[in-house]
């Protein structure tokens, strides 16, 4: 069973409007949509700290050096 959170958006009337426009081109729900946008926000931001702890986790010089020849 989904748990679900109830939060009461305010948005302003300019962005609500191209809003209910996209979503009804879409045939999707407002919703829906919204639910969409913050999944992907957050994906980003996950992603960027990702590469942003593998970037201070590595040895910029090591990998820059060239193998050792036989």
């Amino acid at each position: 069973m989904k748990t679900q959170a109830n939060y009461a958006l305010r948005l302003q009337s300019s962005i609500m409007e191209e809003l209910k426009k996209v979503t009804e081109e879409e045939g999707t729900s407002i919703n829906q949509f919204i639910n969409v946008a913050v999944a992907e926000k957050l994906a980003v931001l996950r992603t960027i700290d990702y590469f942003k702890e593998r970037a201070a986790r590595s040895d910029v010089v090591a990998q820059e050096s060239p193998l050792p020849t036989p």
